[in-house]
């Protein structure tokens, strides 16, 4: 006897990331926006800083892409995420999705494929909404240098539950 369908695992917990389909692979983002902010290197040591500054394509609120199929004709640096770039990648936030699966860590109960809930990132407190300002105007990037975005969020009271 197979078992139920709703006892299936999630793909994420099935599938390799070089398994997944491309709808798969887009609906683990789970649109924080950490990865969109700017971040800094030292070109001597090699030492990362991190930005409250944020790509002049990222929606400030909603936390995605406002041309994500466009995005580098208009941003030609931005990043496309693949599992391989990943492997290569130092700087993704140690909440994010694909970086979790790939370290086998699974997703975060806030992540909305287990909350059922697209807001539940921003509810969690995880996502940029209100900690960012737009390239557009910053103004000089030094000045907005902030740790937050490579740390573990914490959740907030009551948002740790899908």
């Amino acid at each position: 006897m197979t078992a139920p369908i709703a006892d299936a695992l999630p793909f994420w917990q099935t599938k390799t990331l070089e398994q997944m389909s491309r709808a798969e692979w887009e609906s683990l983002c789970d649109r924080c926006g950490r990865c969109c902010l700017h971040k800094l290197r030292d070109e001597e040591s090699g030492a990362l800083a991190y930005t409250n500054v944020a790509c002049r394509l990222l929606d400030l609120h909603g936390c995605g892409c406002a041309d994500y199929a466009g995005r580098r004709q208009q941003v030609p640096d931005c990043v496309q995420l693949t599992p391989a770039a990943l492997r290569r990648i130092d700087w993704l936030p140690p909440s994010c999705a694909y970086r979790r699966v790939a370290e086998g860590r699974g997703l975060a109960a806030w992540h909305p494929l287990l909350s059922g809930d697209p807001d539940s990132v921003h509810k969690a407190g995880v996502s940029v909404r209100g900690r960012v300002v737009s390239e557009r105007t910053a103004g000089a990037w030094e000045d907005h240098v902030v740790t937050w975005p490579h740390r573990s969020p914490r959740p907030r009271r009551g948002a740790d539950k899908p």
